[in-house]
């Protein structure tokens, strides 16, 4: 969960958000270098007489042709390695659907028999003592830690997003279309996320809460609802 003071990401809870804050520090590392370059260089032309009748022109051209190149490639290999990482969706152990309506969030465990529920984000006035403001739900969504989950999203009406920061995920739940993403979460927790698409009045107020528990507290859980 996210603070008021925080310049960082939440911490990752999933192998993909691990990915990405690693990608995310080596991209920002590769333009501290860069930056750095080009103020000494910037420092160097306004403080020293640079005339020289050694250096080759062509020599010089080839290094500010190759070396961005080098840079372009060392952001777009990792990179492209990520995006193949997230797009990979193999034999998950739990298929989720989720529909987006405005303003909530509808889920069906679709391996699973008669476990369907919407999740509206909790009242202020009814919220419990220690949960978070705008962010907690009435009926979270529960999920084995450790296992491929894959979510199939989609709309009802209009454009919505199913973004959980913690997790590394963010699809867009588009109407009449079903979109898909995955995540394992690596350890048990509460993570929080929000409609990310700016869908009417009240965008600001369709929260998702994705609580990872271990496997035999999910079977009892998932047998409790089905019976219900």
């Amino acid at each position: 969960m996210a603070n008021h003071s925080q310049f960082s990401f939440q911490d990752a809870s999933s192998p993909i958000m691990e990915e990405l804050v690693e990608f995310h520090d080596h991209a920002l590392m590769t333009a501290l270098a860069i930056c750095t370059l080009v103020l000494y260089l910037l420092t160097l032309m306004l403080t020293e007489k640079l005339t020289s009748t050694t250096v080759d022109a062509q020599a010089i051209e080839l290094v500010w042709t190759i070396l961005p190149a080098v840079v372009l490639i060392m952001l777009a290999l990792p990179s492209l390695q990520i995006l193949y990482m997230m797009d990979e969706i193999n034999e998950p152990d739990l298929t989720l659907k989720a529909i987006g309506h405005q303003w909530y969030w509808s889920y069906e465990y679709t391996d699973l028999k008669d476990i369907t529920f919407d999740s509206y984000m909790t009242p202020t006035a009814d919220l419990p003592l220690g949960h978070f403001r705008l962010l907690e739900v009435d009926h979270r969504v529960v999920v084995p830690m450790e296992s491929p989950v894959r979510v199939i999203v989609t709309a009802d009406d209009v454009l919505h997003s199913w973004a959980v920061p913690s997790l590394g995920v963010k699809t867009d739940a588009i109407p009449g279309r079903l979109n898909q993403t995955s995540f394992t979460a690596s350890r048990p927790g509460v993570f929080y996320g929000q409609c990310s698409e700016i869908c009417g009045a009240n965008h600001s107020f369709m929260p998702i809460v994705v609580e990872s528990v271990p496997l035999p507290v999910f079977e009892n859980w998932s047998s409790l609802l089905s019976s219900q």
